[in-house]
């Protein structure tokens, strides 16, 4: 991730994108889109969604058609299946950090407003489904509401003339190149949060690009920080999963020195896209030996390259031996930074141990160390 360039003009309002920025909508996208295909005797491929990203409802249209030759138009494809995607939109769950700053900021009086390609009967359908945010936007401009969506500036452009601001003074958050790009041209800065993996070399253009919300820090915009970061550690809604231990890729002990208990990814696919890769921490329960402070990496482990998102927890105790096939109960409750590649491996192993020196340090604060009383961590011992 880039650092931020040298702010240059007080920044006093914030425009935000909606879908992939504060909505963890596409997955919801790529289920419709295959429910949709395959009616037509299509597959949907996945690495379609890079296509789609950020793009107006008539450009998605238009790029599905074309690129699966569907005997219908654009416009056919959206009378379909606009209906599909609005019976999901109660279960479109918001992205990490996404409640804490729009709370953050309503609560220190910054005023926000939604920017969308989206129709903006869409935009207040889903945010209705959210407690606390219809009430925290001083406006909200959808893609019908002006000539040229996204890369187009004019969008944003609209959302500062209806909150009475300066397009300078404006910080824009989006998760797509069209929403960075656009908002580059209106005169903003502008934070990017790419919303698909390992494009954040992409977003050269932006001000600043970060791995998810749970990594902004408003004062580097001249607006009030968080005030919930606790000893380099961020608490978060405490979240569980579990399974047998597995092989990894053997660099663990090998390569790191620092062994690892594996679940298996494949089986934890939905809950995964729910949560930023990222270092975690909190407490483990195996079953036949008791529970432990953990450290976990989730993510793509860029200095190794990995084409999968992985779960690598690493319990903060020596063990004599290896304890494949064991059951694995993990509560996760703190987070500690974003996935980041490192110039040499000397560097990656000195920066899990500091992670590990942190989670252990954080884990004996009352806050955490209740969780280790979880049910969910004895329930198979």
């Amino acid at each position: 991730m880039t650092a931020s360039k040298p702010m240059t003009r007080m920044i006093s309002h914030v425009i935000l994108d909606l879908d992939g920025t504060l909505l963890n909508t596409d997955g919801v996208v790529s289920e419709v889109l295959k429910e949709f295909l395959v009616k037509y005797g299509k597959t949907w491929r996945s690495t379609g969604i890079h296509r789609i990203v950020g793009r107006t409802p008539l450009e998605v249209a238009t790029a599905v058609v074309e690129d699966y030759g569907l005997p219908c138009t654009p416009e056919e494809f959206m009378s379909t299946i606009t209906p599909m995607f609005s019976d999901k939109w109660c279960n479109i769950k918001a992205l990490p950090g996404a409640n804490r700053l729009i709370k953050h900021l309503r609560s220190k009086g910054v005023p926000m407003c939604l920017a969308s390609n989206s129709p903006k009967s869409n935009i207040e359908a889903k945010i209705s489904y959210h407690h606390g945010w219809k009430g925290s936007f001083t406006a909200v401009v959808g893609g019908d509401e002006v000539v040229m969506g996204k890369p187009s500036p004019e969008i944003f452009l609209e959302a500062a003339r209806r909150m009475n601001a300066d397009p300078s003074n404006c910080l824009v958050i989006e998760d797509s190149l069209p929403g960075v790009m656009a908002g580059k041209a209106a005169g903003m800065k502008v934070v990017a949060v790419p919303s698909l993996p390992k494009q954040a070399s992409s977003f050269s253009s932006a001000d600043e690009v970060i791995n998810s919300l749970l990594d902004l820090h408003p004062e580097k915009w001249g607006l009030s920080p968080f005030e919930d970061w606790i000893e380099g550690t961020l608490p978060i809604e405490p979240w569980y999963i579990g399974g047998p231990v597995i092989k990894g890729f053997g660099r663990g002990s090998k390569v790191l020195g620092i062994p690892t208990a594996n679940l298996p990814a494949e089986n934890f696919s939905a809950l995964l896209s729910e949560h930023t890769s990222g270092v975690y921490f909190g407490w483990a329960g195996l079953a036949t030996r008791g529970i432990y402070k953990m450290v976990m990496s989730i993510g793509w482990n860029p200095y190794f390259d990995n084409t999968e998102k992985t779960i690598e927890p690493w319990l903060l105790h020596k063990f004599n031996e290896d304890f494949y096939g064991e059951e694995l109960h993990l509560a996760i409750v703190g987070y500690i930074r974003p996935e980041a590649n490192f110039p040499s491996l000397e560097s990656l192993i000195a920066r899990i141990q500091e992670d590990g020196r942190i989670a252990e340090k954080a884990l004996d604060l009352p806050m955490y160390a209740c969780s280790k009383d979880s049910p969910y961590l004895i329930s198979s011992l």
